[in-house]
């Protein structure tokens, strides 16, 4: 079946995931929560970071996802600098946020989270999926802290430019989400999800055979909060209107090195025209946001799905050391990551 922007995210947080490779890294044991940062008195976000030097660099999920989500690539980069994960509000150990959650909310709980911690500045942020949202808004906001952007497969705007079909079927399918959402928000609520009724029974995924019982446990208790689903159905809300539109005219990320990482095979599971469309959409996207910067360019990334932080943590790591080359180095030449 055809599956849209948003329900592609959302499934990440409904069904289970494949087998990775490995369990978690041992650098960090993601049973059990980071570093606790809170924001302005209030609320928790959680906080893991690993390595030592500058520029910092801090790891911003796609949707629905965590810190966990960097368990390969975060040691990796490590190498080089310092680099902190964290959970967005509603995700993982940290606390739920203001409703609505959207890329602007998500964008002031960075600066929150750099005063707070307090996190060094100018940083590298590198987002993954919606992450890439995320970051570029905070971007937008705060362009002095921002040192360099490295995006992982931004997802296409505008889809609806290329095949109408494919807008009416994926409105079609972003309602069916947001009613499945909202019965697992409800479920939540009433403590129903740790032993659901049969209509709430695919609201939490499985045990993953790759992970220990003290992780499948944390996976499960954070994912029974109703924080949790909170989020999921604001976010789920707000990037309706968010992917519906093309990147903005007006964005502009100046000088900074600015570097999208584009995998081949992100599309894989879709049929031929839906795939077309996609694939359009996405090149249109990726190429918009890689002109929002003089510095900026589009790396692609050989034998990888839209994760590429899973797949192709190496290509990840090469970006950075070519980021951080000109950031160190401003007069020196640079190579592509392949």
């Amino acid at each position: 079946m055809v599956q849209s922007v948003l329900r592609r995210a959302v499934l990440a947080a409904l069904l289970p995931l494949a087998c990775v490779a490995r369990a978690a890294s041992p650098a960090i044991d993601y049973a059990k929560p980071g570093t606790p940062v809170t924001l302005a008195g209030q609320r928790m976000l959680n906080l893991r970071c690993i390595g030592h030097g500058t520029p910092l660099v801090l790891l911003e999920s796609g949707n629905n996802a965590d810190s966990m989500t960097w368990e390969k690539v975060q040691p990796l980069l490590a190498k080089s600098t310092r680099v902190c994960a964290y959970d967005r509000a509603g995700t993982g150990f940290s606390d739920g946020g203001p409703l609505p959650r959207n890329a602007d909310t998500n964008a002031d709980d960075i600066e929150a989270l750099i005063e707070a911690a307090p996190l060094a500045t100018p940083l590298v942020l590198i987002g993954h999926s919606y992450g890439t949202d995320v970051v570029r808004r905070f971007a937008d906001k705060h362009p002095a802290q921002v040192a360099a952007l490295l995006l992982l497969d931004p997802p296409a705007h505008a889809v609806g430019e290329f095949s109408p079909e494919f807008e009416k079927t994926e409105a079609e399918q972003n309602q069916a989400m947001l009613a499945a959402v909202a019965r697992c928000t409800a479920g939540a609520k009433s403590g129903q999800l740790d032993n659901p009724p049969p209509e709430l029974k695919d609201c939490l995924r499985p045990p993953n055979p790759a992970y220990g019982d003290a992780l499948n446990r944390a996976i499960r208790t954070n994912k029974l909060k109703l924080s949790f689903w909170e989020n999921i159905a604001s976010t789920a809300q707000t990037n309706v209107v968010l992917y519906a539109q093309p990147i903005p005219a007006n964005e502009n990320h100046g000088a900074i090195p600015l570097i999208v990482l584009q995998p081949d095979a992100p599309f894989a599971d879709e049929p031929e025209p839906v795939r077309d469309a996609l694939e359009k959409a996405r090149q249109k996207t990726q190429n918009a946001i890689v002109a929002t910067s003089t510095r900026g360019r589009l790396v692609p990334v050989a034998h990888s799905s839209h994760d590429v932080q899973l797949d192709r943590p190496d290509a990840v790591a090469a970006a950075l050391n070519d980021v951080l080359r000109q950031l160190r180095q401003p007069n020196k030449p640079t190579r592509s990551a392949d």
